[in-house]
C-alpha cells in the first residue's frame, strides 16, 4: 500500500508541473500526449534512470535511497511539507511515530489555559484530528459541531458531511480541501490508525468532493492564517487563527481564534461572549469524557 501510495503522490506531483516551470525547452508544434512532464523528463532532473522512476510510479520499488527522495523532491519542486510527505511515504521518514488510535485526555493546566480565553474561540485535536475539548466561547461559534457526542467531534468530518458547515464557512471550498490535505499528512503519518482509515473511507462513500480532492494527493499543514465565517445571529467575522502543539502533550494541538483588535469581528465576538455569560443549564456528562 504505501509503495502504491508514494506512486500516486509522484504521479500527481507530476502531473501538477509543466516544462516552462522548470525551465525545459518547449518543443514548438509538438503536442504533448500528456499532462505535466513526461516519466522521462522527471527522471532526467532527479538523475535516475526512467525505468527505474517507472517502477518507482508503478510501486515495484522496494525502498528508495534518500539521495533519490532529495533529487526527485527538488525534480518535482515540493516544499517542505510534501518533501517531508514524500519522506513518510517511502517509510524513511525519522521521527515520524505512528501515534495510535487511543484519543488524549487534558491535562488540568491546559484545560485551564483553554478555558481561560474569553475572547478567543479555542478547541484541542488529537492525533486521530478529534476534538477532545473547546471553551465556551467555541462552542457559542461553532453550535452544530459542539452539540455532537465526543466521538462524532471531527473538524474535518463535519466540514465535508454537515450541510450546515457550508453556511458556516464562507469560502468553504478552499477550507475543505485545506481539510482534505491535512487529512492525508495525518494518513500517512499514522499509517497503522484505524480510525483514520474509517474516516477516510467513510468520506469516500458520503462526500461528494472527497474521492477527486483525495486523488490529487496534495498535503498541507499551516500552523497560522485567516478563518472567514458566518454566524447565525452575529453575522460575519473574519478571524486570525494560530495552531499551538504543546511540549508535553504532543500528540494535542490547539487551535485559538482571534479577532484584530478594534475589528468589528472583535465586536461581534464581544456580543457572542455576552450570550455566553447568561445562566445556562448544566452540561451533560458527555462534554468531557
Amino acid at each position: 500500500m504505501a509503495n502504491k501510495e508514494l506512486g500516486d503522490f509522484l504521479r500527481a506531483r507530476r502531473a501538477g508541473l509543466t516544462p516552462e516551470e522548470i525551465g525545459l525547452p518547449v518543443e514548438l508544434g509538438v503536442v504533448r500526449r500528456v499532462a505535466g512532464l513526461r516519466r522521462g523528463e522527471v527522471a532526467r532532473l532527479a538523475g535516475v534512470s526512467a525505468e527505474y522512476y517507472t517502477r518507482l510510479e508503478q510501486g515495484r520499488v522496494g525502498q528508495p535511497s534518500e539521495q533519490v527522495l532529495l533529487a526527485l523532491s527538488d525534480a518535482l519542486q515540493l516544499d517542505d511539507v510534501e518533501r517531508r510527505h514524500l519522506f513518510t511515504l517511502a517509510g524513511t521518514a525519522s521521527g515520524v511515530r505512528d501515534r495510535g488510535e487511543s484519543s488524549a485526555r487534558l491535562r488540568p493546566a491546559m484545560r485551564q489555559v483553554l478555558e481561560s480565553m474569553d475572547l478567543c474561540p479555542a478547541y484541542v485535536r488529537d492525533s486521530n484530528l478529534q476534538i477532545v475539548a473547546g471553551n465556551s466561547l467555541w462552542e457559542l461559534l461553532f453550535p452544530d459541531i459542539a452539540a455532537l457526542p465526543r466521538r462524532e467531534r471531527n473538524m474535518v468530518r463535519w466540514t465535508l458531511l454537515d450541510p450546515r458547515a457550508r453556511l458556516v464557512w464562507r469560502d468553504w471550498e478552499r477550507v475543505a480541501r485545506d481539510h482534505v490535505r491535512v487529512l492525508r499528512l495525518a494518513a500517512a503519518d499514522q499509517p497503522r490508525n484505524q480510525r483514520i482509515a474509517n474516516l477516510i473511507g467513510e468520506l469516500m462513500v458520503r462526500s461528494p468532493e472527497f474521492p477527486a480532492w483525495w486523488s490529487e494527493h496534495r498535503v498541507h499543514e499551516r500552523s497560522t492564517g485567516t478563518k472567514r465565517i458566518h454566524h447565525h445571529l452575529v453575522g460575519d467575522l473574519e478571524l486570525q487563527f494560530e495552531i499551538f502543539t504543546p511540549v508535553a502533550d504532543p500528540s494535542l494541538s490547539m487551535l485559538v481564534y482571534a479577532a484584530p483588535t478594534g475589528s468589528p469581528s472583535e465586536e461581534r465576538l464581544r456580543l457572542l461572549a455576552s450570550w455566553g455569560r447568561q445562566p445556562a443549564a448544566p452540561r451533560s456528562a458527555d462534554a468531557d469524557t
